[in-house]
């Protein structure tokens, strides 16, 4: 019998994976593991101890992470002074795994919040320099319902330029 051919995709693995670069991947494992949940699937550390990759689970995602390299231009979104990359995470209770993620050391950058577009929404930025959003889905919107509500908020946040308008 033939063996079966080699997938494409390595089984339970999505198309998209997120490959972030840590200065302290290590650390970085324990935090994801603290805040999001993460399971650590496996970890590649080279000579010097630098993880040359790292594989974690969050739920039915897997994240990859490997160290700062500046030799080979492996650098985090503190070295480059931040990321233009958020990570959207869904998440059974929002309120609870932001309060968790600021727990374990993360920023808190929005709280949650109803958003127009259906979700319980908010930010926090992890201590490697990442952006992560946490949502939970709450409401199933049409299209027209969402523009609807995108514009009651634009024109809300136009009323009140300081930034204190909340998003419906």
């Amino acid at each position: 019998m033939a063996p079966s051919p080699t997938r494409p995709i390595p089984e339970g693995w999505h198309r998209l994976t997120p490959h972030l670069i840590c200065a302290g991947a290590s650390d970085a494992i324990g935090f994801y593991a603290k805040a999001f949940g993460a399971v650590e699937i496996s970890r590649l550390a080279g000579p010097d101890g630098k993880l040359m990759n790292a594989q974690l689970r969050i739920g039915d995602s897997h994240l990859m992470l490997v160290d700062e390299m500046p030799p080979w231009g492996a650098l985090g979104p503190t070295a480059r002074g931040g990321t233009p990359v958020t990570l959207h995470l869904y998440v059974e209770e929002v309120d609870a795994a932001y309060a968790q993620a600021v727990a374990a050391g993360a920023t808190a950058v929005m709280p949650p919040q109803d958003m127009f577009w259906g979700d319980r929404y908010g930010q926090v930025r992890d201590p490697f320099g990442h952006l992560w959003s946490l949502a939970t889905h709450q409401r199933d919107l049409t299209p027209e319902q969402i523009r609807t509500g995108m514009e009651q908020a634009m024109a809300a946040a136009r009323e009140c330029p300081s930034g204190d308008a909340k998003p419906a």
